[in-house]
Protein backbone atom coordinates (compact mmCIF):
# COMPACT_ATOMS: atom_id res chain seq x y z
CA UNK A 1 0.00 0.00 0.00
CA UNK A 2 2.84 2.38 0.88
CA UNK A 3 4.60 1.63 -2.40
CA UNK A 4 1.41 2.39 -4.32
CA UNK A 5 1.12 5.82 -2.66
CA UNK A 6 4.74 6.60 -3.51
CA UNK A 7 4.20 5.58 -7.14
CA UNK A 8 1.04 7.71 -7.32
CA UNK A 9 2.84 10.78 -5.92
CA UNK A 10 5.69 10.26 -8.35
CA UNK A 11 3.28 10.00 -11.29
CA UNK A 12 1.54 13.18 -10.18
CA UNK A 13 4.88 15.03 -9.94
CA UNK A 14 5.89 13.84 -13.42
CA UNK A 15 2.54 14.95 -14.80
CA UNK A 16 2.94 18.39 -13.23
CA UNK A 17 6.46 18.69 -14.65
CA UNK A 18 5.18 17.72 -18.10
CA UNK A 19 2.34 20.25 -17.86
CA UNK A 20 4.85 22.91 -16.77
CA UNK A 21 7.18 22.15 -19.65
CA UNK A 22 4.30 22.27 -22.15
CA UNK A 23 3.04 25.54 -20.70
CA UNK A 24 6.54 27.09 -20.80
CA UNK A 25 7.04 25.94 -24.41
CA UNK A 26 3.71 27.41 -25.47
CA UNK A 27 4.50 30.75 -23.82
CA UNK A 28 7.97 30.77 -25.39
CA UNK A 29 6.48 30.20 -28.82
CA UNK A 30 4.04 33.07 -28.30
CA UNK A 31 6.53 35.44 -26.62
CA UNK A 32 7.81 38.51 -28.46
CA UNK A 33 11.17 38.58 -30.19
CA UNK A 34 14.18 38.86 -27.86
CA UNK A 35 16.00 42.13 -27.15
CA UNK A 36 19.41 40.59 -27.91
CA UNK A 37 20.89 37.38 -29.32
CA UNK A 38 24.17 35.56 -28.68
CA UNK A 39 26.51 33.40 -30.75
CA UNK A 40 24.60 30.42 -32.14
CA UNK A 41 21.48 32.35 -33.12
CA UNK A 42 19.91 31.23 -36.39
CA UNK A 43 16.69 32.12 -38.23
CA UNK A 44 15.06 31.24 -41.54
CA UNK A 45 12.12 32.94 -43.32
CA UNK A 46 8.69 31.63 -42.40
CA UNK A 47 6.70 30.82 -45.58
CA UNK A 48 3.42 31.60 -43.79
CA UNK A 49 4.36 35.25 -43.16
CA UNK A 50 3.35 37.65 -45.91
CA UNK A 51 5.00 40.93 -44.88
CA UNK A 52 7.46 41.15 -41.98
CA UNK A 53 8.99 38.49 -39.74
CA UNK A 54 10.41 40.07 -36.55
CA UNK A 55 13.60 38.57 -35.14
CA UNK A 56 14.89 41.15 -32.66
CA UNK A 57 13.12 44.00 -30.84
CA UNK A 58 14.32 47.03 -28.92
CA UNK A 59 13.38 47.44 -25.24
CA UNK A 60 10.54 49.87 -25.98
CA UNK A 61 8.96 47.78 -28.77
CA UNK A 62 9.11 50.69 -31.22
CA UNK A 63 11.71 49.08 -33.49
CA UNK A 64 12.26 45.60 -34.81
CA UNK A 65 14.89 43.81 -36.90
CA UNK A 66 13.57 41.11 -39.17
CA UNK A 67 12.90 39.75 -42.65
CA UNK A 68 10.91 42.16 -44.82
CA UNK A 69 9.23 40.50 -47.79
CA UNK A 70 9.82 42.34 -51.09
CA UNK A 71 8.89 41.49 -54.67
CA UNK A 72 6.63 38.71 -53.33
CA UNK A 73 9.33 36.02 -53.11
CA UNK A 74 12.43 37.92 -51.92
CA UNK A 75 13.48 39.46 -48.62
CA UNK A 76 15.44 42.31 -47.12
CA UNK A 77 17.04 42.31 -43.68
CA UNK A 78 15.57 45.51 -42.27
CA UNK A 79 14.90 47.52 -39.13
CA UNK A 80 11.30 48.77 -39.05
CA UNK A 81 9.49 51.43 -37.07
CA UNK A 82 6.87 49.04 -35.71
CA UNK A 83 3.87 51.43 -35.31
CA UNK A 84 4.10 52.56 -38.95
CA UNK A 85 5.93 49.60 -40.56
CA UNK A 86 8.31 52.14 -42.15
CA UNK A 87 11.78 50.69 -42.92
CA UNK A 88 14.54 52.79 -41.32
CA UNK A 89 17.52 50.64 -42.25
CA UNK A 90 18.20 47.76 -44.64
CA UNK A 91 21.31 45.66 -45.17
CA UNK A 92 22.96 46.44 -48.50
CA UNK A 93 23.13 42.96 -49.94
CA UNK A 94 24.85 41.95 -53.16
CA UNK A 95 21.38 40.92 -54.34
CA UNK A 96 18.08 40.15 -52.67
CA UNK A 97 17.86 36.67 -51.10
CA UNK A 98 14.88 34.42 -51.71
CA UNK A 99 12.11 34.10 -49.13
CA UNK A 100 12.69 30.37 -48.81
CA UNK A 101 14.12 27.88 -46.36
CA UNK A 102 17.72 27.78 -47.71
CA UNK A 103 18.08 31.47 -46.84
CA UNK A 104 19.21 31.98 -43.27
CA UNK A 105 20.45 34.64 -40.86
CA UNK A 106 22.90 33.48 -38.21
CA UNK A 107 25.29 35.00 -35.68
CA UNK A 108 28.69 33.38 -35.19
CA UNK A 109 30.49 36.53 -34.09
CA UNK A 110 29.44 38.07 -37.39
CA UNK A 111 25.85 38.62 -38.36
CA UNK A 112 25.57 36.76 -41.66
CA UNK A 113 22.80 36.54 -44.25
CA UNK A 114 23.46 33.63 -46.58
CA UNK A 115 22.18 30.77 -48.69
CA UNK A 116 24.11 27.46 -48.70
CA UNK A 117 23.64 27.21 -52.46
CA UNK A 118 24.35 30.85 -53.38
CA UNK A 119 26.79 31.92 -50.66
CA UNK A 120 26.96 35.00 -48.44
CA UNK A 121 24.70 37.92 -49.33
CA UNK A 122 25.82 40.18 -46.50
CA UNK A 123 27.99 40.05 -43.38
CA UNK A 124 29.16 42.41 -40.64
CA UNK A 125 32.65 40.78 -40.67
CA UNK A 126 33.01 41.09 -36.89
CA UNK A 127 34.03 38.90 -33.94
CA UNK A 128 31.43 39.82 -31.33
CA UNK A 129 29.42 38.04 -28.66
CA UNK A 130 26.09 39.88 -28.68
CA UNK A 131 23.69 41.58 -31.11
CA UNK A 132 21.08 43.98 -29.78
CA UNK A 133 18.76 46.73 -31.00
CA UNK A 134 18.80 50.08 -29.20
CA UNK A 135 15.73 52.21 -28.54
CA UNK A 136 16.98 54.62 -31.23
CA UNK A 137 16.79 51.87 -33.93
CA UNK A 138 20.58 51.32 -33.96
CA UNK A 139 21.60 47.67 -34.51
CA UNK A 140 24.77 47.02 -32.46
CA UNK A 141 27.33 44.21 -32.13
CA UNK A 142 29.47 44.09 -28.97
CA UNK A 143 31.63 41.88 -26.82
CA UNK A 144 30.08 40.69 -23.54
CA UNK A 145 32.95 42.23 -21.61
CA UNK A 146 33.19 45.97 -22.09
CA UNK A 147 30.99 48.41 -23.95
CA UNK A 148 33.03 48.84 -27.13
CA UNK A 149 30.88 48.88 -30.25
CA UNK A 150 32.37 46.57 -32.89
CA UNK A 151 29.74 47.38 -35.51
CA UNK A 152 26.57 49.47 -35.72
CA UNK A 153 23.98 50.06 -38.40
CA UNK A 154 24.21 53.85 -37.84
CA UNK A 155 27.59 53.70 -39.61
CA UNK A 156 26.02 52.05 -42.67
CA UNK A 157 22.75 53.90 -43.39
CA UNK A 158 20.55 52.84 -46.30
CA UNK A 159 18.08 55.55 -47.39
CA UNK A 160 17.10 57.05 -44.02
CA UNK A 161 18.70 59.21 -41.35
CA UNK A 162 17.10 59.23 -37.89
CA UNK A 163 17.42 61.64 -34.98
CA UNK A 164 20.92 62.17 -33.53
CA UNK A 165 22.52 59.80 -36.03
CA UNK A 166 25.87 61.16 -37.21
CA UNK A 167 26.16 61.23 -41.00
CA UNK A 168 29.78 61.63 -42.12
CA UNK A 169 31.51 62.28 -45.45
CA UNK A 170 32.32 58.55 -45.74
CA UNK A 171 28.62 57.61 -45.81
CA UNK A 172 25.81 57.87 -48.35
CA UNK A 173 22.05 57.73 -48.27
CA UNK A 174 20.95 55.78 -51.36
CA UNK A 175 17.36 55.69 -52.63
CA UNK A 176 15.59 52.33 -52.71
CA UNK A 177 15.83 52.20 -56.53
CA UNK A 178 19.57 52.91 -56.42
CA UNK A 179 19.33 55.96 -58.72
CA UNK A 180 19.87 58.80 -56.24
CA UNK A 181 22.09 59.47 -53.24
CA UNK A 182 22.96 62.10 -50.66
CA UNK A 183 26.62 62.68 -49.85
CA UNK A 184 28.72 65.31 -48.10
CA UNK A 185 31.47 67.31 -49.75
CA UNK A 186 34.16 69.36 -48.01
CA UNK A 187 31.70 72.19 -47.26
CA UNK A 188 28.35 71.17 -48.75
CA UNK A 189 25.56 68.62 -48.89
CA UNK A 190 25.02 67.19 -52.37
CA UNK A 191 22.31 65.16 -54.07
CA UNK A 192 23.63 62.94 -56.86
CA UNK A 193 22.01 60.95 -59.67
CA UNK A 194 23.40 57.74 -61.14
CA UNK A 195 22.44 58.16 -64.80
CA UNK A 196 23.94 55.27 -66.82
CA UNK A 197 26.90 55.07 -64.41
CA UNK A 198 27.45 58.82 -64.73
CA UNK A 199 27.52 60.61 -61.37
CA UNK A 200 25.56 63.83 -61.88
CA UNK A 201 25.09 66.25 -58.97
CA UNK A 202 21.71 67.99 -59.18
CA UNK A 203 21.58 69.85 -55.86
CA UNK A 204 24.40 71.42 -53.86
CA UNK A 205 23.65 73.10 -50.53
CA UNK A 206 26.73 74.93 -49.29
CA UNK A 207 27.20 75.62 -45.60
CA UNK A 208 26.14 79.19 -44.85
CA UNK A 209 28.69 79.40 -42.00
CA UNK A 210 26.32 81.66 -40.10
CA UNK A 211 27.43 80.56 -36.60
CA UNK A 212 30.87 79.10 -37.27
CA UNK A 213 33.49 79.07 -40.00
CA UNK A 214 34.52 75.89 -41.75
CA UNK A 215 38.16 74.99 -41.22
CA UNK A 216 39.67 73.81 -44.53
CA UNK A 217 40.91 70.24 -44.56
CA UNK A 218 38.69 69.05 -41.70
CA UNK A 219 35.67 66.89 -42.60
CA UNK A 220 32.13 67.93 -41.82
CA UNK A 221 29.28 65.76 -40.61
CA UNK A 222 25.51 66.11 -40.50
CA UNK A 223 23.00 65.41 -37.75
CA UNK A 224 19.20 65.45 -37.72
CA UNK A 225 18.34 67.34 -34.54
CA UNK A 226 15.17 66.86 -32.51
CA UNK A 227 14.71 70.66 -32.53
CA UNK A 228 13.64 70.34 -36.17
CA UNK A 229 16.65 71.04 -38.35
CA UNK A 230 19.32 69.31 -40.37
CA UNK A 231 22.65 70.67 -39.18
CA UNK A 232 26.19 70.53 -40.52
CA UNK A 233 28.93 70.38 -37.92
CA UNK A 234 32.69 70.34 -37.91
CA UNK A 235 34.03 71.05 -34.42
CA UNK A 236 31.93 70.97 -31.29
CA UNK A 237 28.22 71.57 -30.92
CA UNK A 238 27.98 74.80 -32.91
CA UNK A 239 26.55 74.10 -36.39
CA UNK A 240 28.17 75.62 -39.46
CA UNK A 241 24.84 75.34 -41.28
CA UNK A 242 21.18 74.88 -40.36
CA UNK A 243 18.42 73.68 -42.71
CA UNK A 244 15.25 74.44 -40.80
CA UNK A 245 12.13 72.28 -40.96
CA UNK A 246 8.57 73.60 -40.79
CA UNK A 247 8.46 72.68 -37.09
CA UNK A 248 11.82 74.28 -36.27
CA UNK A 249 12.13 74.78 -32.49
CA UNK A 250 8.58 73.54 -31.96
CA UNK A 251 7.67 70.93 -29.40
CA UNK A 252 7.10 67.76 -31.43
CA UNK A 253 6.66 64.66 -29.31
CA UNK A 254 7.20 62.12 -32.10
CA UNK A 255 10.47 61.01 -33.66
CA UNK A 256 11.96 62.51 -36.83
CA UNK A 257 13.54 61.01 -39.91
CA UNK A 258 15.01 62.16 -43.23
CA UNK A 259 14.81 60.00 -46.36
CA UNK A 260 16.17 60.15 -49.91
CA UNK A 261 13.08 59.34 -51.95
CA UNK A 262 12.87 57.22 -55.15
CA UNK A 263 12.24 60.45 -57.13
CA UNK A 264 15.53 61.96 -55.89
CA UNK A 265 14.10 64.43 -53.37
CA UNK A 266 15.33 64.60 -49.78
CA UNK A 267 12.39 64.82 -47.38
CA UNK A 268 11.99 65.13 -43.62
CA UNK A 269 9.10 63.74 -41.56
CA UNK A 270 7.94 63.58 -37.95
CA UNK A 271 5.73 60.96 -36.30
CA UNK A 272 2.46 62.10 -34.76
CA UNK A 273 1.54 58.79 -33.20
CA UNK A 274 -0.76 57.87 -36.05
CA UNK A 275 1.14 58.93 -39.18
CA UNK A 276 4.20 60.62 -40.69
CA UNK A 277 3.88 64.34 -41.49
CA UNK A 278 6.02 65.94 -44.22
CA UNK A 279 8.13 68.61 -42.52
CA UNK A 280 10.90 69.40 -45.02
CA UNK A 281 11.89 68.87 -48.63
CA UNK A 282 15.14 69.91 -50.27
CA UNK A 283 13.51 70.47 -53.69
CA UNK A 284 10.12 72.20 -53.61
CA UNK A 285 9.42 72.52 -57.36
CA UNK A 286 8.69 69.18 -59.15
CA UNK A 287 10.25 70.39 -62.42
CA UNK A 288 13.56 70.83 -60.57
CA UNK A 289 13.72 67.13 -59.70
CA UNK A 290 16.25 65.22 -61.82
CA UNK A 291 13.71 63.08 -63.68
CA UNK A 292 10.20 64.14 -62.70
CA UNK A 293 8.72 63.20 -66.10
CA UNK A 294 11.10 60.33 -66.83
CA UNK A 295 13.75 59.98 -69.58
CA UNK A 296 13.08 62.14 -72.66
CA UNK A 297 10.24 63.84 -70.77
CA UNK A 298 9.34 67.53 -70.69
CA UNK A 299 8.13 69.24 -67.51
CA UNK A 300 5.93 72.27 -68.04
CA UNK A 301 5.33 75.18 -65.67
CA UNK A 302 1.94 73.76 -64.71
CA UNK A 303 3.75 70.65 -63.44
CA UNK A 304 2.30 68.50 -66.19
CA UNK A 305 4.46 66.24 -68.33
CA UNK A 306 4.77 65.42 -72.00
CA UNK A 307 7.39 63.89 -74.29
CA UNK A 308 10.11 65.76 -76.15
CA UNK A 309 8.63 64.55 -79.45
CA UNK A 310 5.24 66.09 -78.51
CA UNK A 311 3.62 62.79 -77.55
CA UNK A 312 1.65 62.52 -74.32
CA UNK A 313 3.20 61.33 -71.09
CA UNK A 314 4.71 57.90 -70.45
CA UNK A 315 6.59 55.73 -72.85
CA UNK A 316 8.78 58.66 -73.94
CA UNK A 317 11.84 56.42 -74.23
CA UNK A 318 12.77 52.74 -74.53
CA UNK A 319 13.25 50.76 -71.30
CA UNK A 320 16.16 52.02 -69.19
CA UNK A 321 18.31 48.98 -70.04
CA UNK A 322 18.09 49.96 -73.73
CA UNK A 323 19.27 53.55 -73.26
CA UNK A 324 22.51 52.87 -71.41
CA UNK A 325 26.06 52.81 -72.71
CA UNK A 326 27.24 54.91 -75.64
CA UNK A 327 27.32 54.86 -79.43
CA UNK A 328 30.91 53.71 -79.89
CA UNK A 329 30.20 50.05 -80.71
CA UNK A 330 30.13 48.82 -84.28
CA UNK A 331 26.42 47.98 -84.04
CA UNK A 332 25.40 50.58 -81.43
CA UNK A 333 25.72 53.75 -83.50
CA UNK A 334 22.15 53.69 -84.80
CA UNK A 335 20.07 56.46 -83.28
CA UNK A 336 17.36 58.93 -84.07
CA UNK A 337 17.61 62.64 -83.26
CA UNK A 338 15.20 64.82 -81.31
CA UNK A 339 15.50 68.60 -81.61
CA UNK A 340 13.52 71.00 -79.48
CA UNK A 341 13.46 74.74 -78.76
CA UNK A 342 12.32 76.35 -75.53
CA UNK A 343 13.95 73.75 -73.26
CA UNK A 344 16.71 73.76 -70.65
CA UNK A 345 18.26 71.46 -68.05
CA UNK A 346 16.84 71.73 -64.50
CA UNK A 347 20.31 71.70 -62.88
CA UNK A 348 22.46 73.34 -65.58
CA UNK A 349 24.26 75.55 -63.05
CA UNK A 350 25.89 72.41 -61.63
CA UNK A 351 27.02 71.08 -65.02
CA UNK A 352 30.16 71.69 -66.99
CA UNK A 353 29.88 73.63 -70.24
CA UNK A 354 31.88 75.10 -73.09
CA UNK A 355 31.29 78.29 -75.06
CA UNK A 356 30.40 78.01 -78.73
CA UNK A 357 29.72 80.69 -81.30
CA UNK A 358 26.46 79.14 -82.51
CA UNK A 359 23.94 76.40 -81.90
CA UNK A 360 25.19 74.60 -85.01
CA UNK A 361 28.69 74.41 -83.52
CA UNK A 362 27.28 73.08 -80.25
CA UNK A 363 25.22 70.46 -82.07
CA UNK A 364 28.15 69.47 -84.28
CA UNK A 365 30.33 68.82 -81.24
CA UNK A 366 27.88 66.09 -80.19
CA UNK A 367 26.74 64.68 -83.51
CA UNK A 368 29.97 62.86 -84.29
CA UNK A 369 30.87 62.13 -80.65
CA UNK A 370 29.96 58.54 -79.84
CA UNK A 371 29.91 59.20 -76.07
CA UNK A 372 27.64 62.24 -76.34
CA UNK A 373 23.89 61.74 -75.87
CA UNK A 374 22.84 65.34 -76.42
CA UNK A 375 23.48 69.03 -75.87
CA UNK A 376 21.54 71.94 -74.45
CA UNK A 377 22.42 75.38 -75.79
CA UNK A 378 21.65 78.92 -74.70
CA UNK A 379 21.95 81.47 -77.51
CA UNK A 380 22.16 84.42 -75.11
CA UNK A 381 25.21 83.09 -73.23
CA UNK A 382 26.69 80.74 -75.83
CA UNK A 383 26.91 78.01 -73.18
CA UNK A 384 26.89 74.49 -74.62
CA UNK A 385 26.07 71.79 -72.07
CA UNK A 386 27.07 68.31 -73.21
CA UNK A 387 25.47 65.16 -71.78
CA UNK A 388 27.28 61.84 -71.53
CA UNK A 389 24.11 59.98 -70.53
CA UNK A 390 20.59 59.66 -72.01
CA UNK A 391 18.63 62.84 -71.39
CA UNK A 392 16.33 62.86 -68.39
CA UNK A 393 13.53 65.37 -67.80
CA UNK A 394 13.94 68.79 -69.40
CA UNK A 395 12.15 71.97 -68.31
CA UNK A 396 9.96 73.88 -70.77
CA UNK A 397 10.75 77.63 -70.96
CA UNK A 398 9.36 80.45 -73.08
CA UNK A 399 12.77 81.43 -74.40
CA UNK A 400 13.05 79.95 -77.90
CA UNK A 401 16.77 80.72 -77.97
CA UNK A 402 17.34 77.84 -75.57
CA UNK A 403 17.60 74.76 -77.74
CA UNK A 404 18.44 71.10 -77.45
CA UNK A 405 19.76 68.28 -79.63
CA UNK A 406 19.30 64.76 -78.23
CA UNK A 407 20.06 61.26 -79.43
CA UNK A 408 17.75 58.31 -78.82
CA UNK A 409 19.03 54.82 -79.39
CA UNK A 410 16.94 52.67 -81.72
CA UNK A 411 15.58 49.89 -79.55
CA UNK A 412 16.99 46.42 -79.55
CA UNK A 413 13.59 45.14 -80.63
CA UNK A 414 13.70 47.21 -83.81
CA UNK A 415 17.03 45.70 -84.79
CA UNK A 416 15.68 42.21 -84.25
CA UNK A 417 12.55 42.95 -86.24
CA UNK A 418 14.66 44.36 -89.08
CA UNK A 419 16.82 41.24 -89.07
CA UNK A 420 13.79 38.96 -89.26
CA UNK A 421 12.26 41.04 -92.08
CA UNK A 422 15.52 40.83 -94.03
CA UNK A 423 15.68 37.08 -93.51
CA UNK A 424 12.08 36.66 -94.64
CA UNK A 425 12.60 38.69 -97.80
CA UNK A 426 15.73 36.70 -98.58
CA UNK A 427 13.88 33.39 -98.22
CA UNK A 428 11.00 34.65 -100.38
CA UNK A 429 13.37 35.81 -103.12
CA UNK A 430 15.16 32.44 -103.00
CA UNK A 431 11.86 30.58 -103.30
CA UNK A 432 10.89 32.64 -106.37
CA UNK A 433 14.21 31.92 -108.07
CA UNK A 434 13.85 28.19 -107.32
CA UNK A 435 10.32 28.15 -108.81
CA UNK A 436 11.54 29.89 -111.94
CA UNK A 437 14.33 27.35 -112.33
CA UNK A 438 12.00 24.36 -111.91
CA UNK A 439 9.46 25.70 -114.42
CA UNK A 440 12.20 26.53 -116.89
CA UNK A 441 13.62 23.01 -116.67
CA UNK A 442 10.15 21.51 -117.12
CA UNK A 443 9.50 23.68 -120.21
CA UNK A 444 12.85 22.72 -121.71
CA UNK A 445 12.16 18.98 -121.33
CA UNK A 446 8.70 19.27 -122.89
CA UNK A 447 10.05 21.23 -125.85
CA UNK A 448 12.80 18.71 -126.47
CA UNK A 449 10.30 15.79 -126.53
CA UNK A 450 7.62 17.56 -128.63
CA UNK A 451 3.90 17.83 -127.97
CA UNK A 452 2.46 14.64 -129.46
CA UNK A 453 -0.66 13.49 -127.69
CA UNK A 454 -1.63 17.03 -126.66
CA UNK A 455 -4.51 18.34 -128.81
CA UNK A 456 -3.53 16.30 -131.88
CA UNK A 457 -5.75 14.49 -134.33
CA UNK A 458 -5.53 11.19 -132.42
CA UNK A 459 -7.21 12.80 -129.46
CA UNK A 460 -10.16 14.15 -131.34
CA UNK A 461 -9.41 17.74 -130.52
CA UNK A 462 -10.13 17.14 -126.79
CA UNK A 463 -6.66 17.96 -125.52
CA UNK A 464 -5.60 20.85 -123.37
CA UNK A 465 -4.76 23.08 -126.29
CA UNK A 466 -1.74 23.86 -128.39
CA UNK A 467 1.70 23.71 -126.71
CA UNK A 468 2.47 27.30 -127.61
CA UNK A 469 -0.60 28.48 -125.67
CA UNK A 470 0.43 26.49 -122.61
CA UNK A 471 3.89 27.92 -122.78
CA UNK A 472 2.65 31.47 -123.17
CA UNK A 473 0.33 31.16 -120.19
CA UNK A 474 3.11 29.67 -118.08
CA UNK A 475 5.53 32.43 -118.88
CA UNK A 476 2.94 35.10 -118.21
CA UNK A 477 2.56 33.58 -114.73
CA UNK A 478 6.35 33.55 -114.27
CA UNK A 479 6.64 37.17 -115.35
CA UNK A 480 3.95 38.17 -112.87
CA UNK A 481 5.84 36.34 -110.10
CA UNK A 482 9.10 38.06 -111.04
CA UNK A 483 7.45 41.45 -111.02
Amino acid sequence: MGWQLVEMELAIQLLLVAIGIFTWSSRAAESPSPNSVLVGFKATPNPDISSFQPLLNDSSGNYSLGFLRVNRNQLSLSVLHVPSSAPLWSARTTRLPRWANPTQLFFNGSLVLSDPHTGVYWSTATSGDRVWLSNTSNLIIQKLSGSTVLWQSFDFPSDTLVENQNFSSTMALVSSNGLYSMRLGPDYMGLHANFSNSDQIYLKHRALEAKADIVPGQPIYMVLKSDGYLGMFQNGSVPVDVQSFNTFQQNVSGIRRVRIEPDGNLKGYYWTGSGWILDYQAISEPCELPSFCGPYGLCNAGKDCSCLDNRTLHGCAPPRDQISGDFCGAYDNRFQVLKRTGVELPFKELMGYRRTTSYEECEGSCEGNCTCWGVAYSNSSGFCYMLDYPIETLVAVRDESKMGYFKMRQGVGKKKVGAWVGLGLGLLFGAVLTSVGVLGLWWYKLKSRGVRGYGGEDDGGLGVGPYKDLGAASFRSIELCER
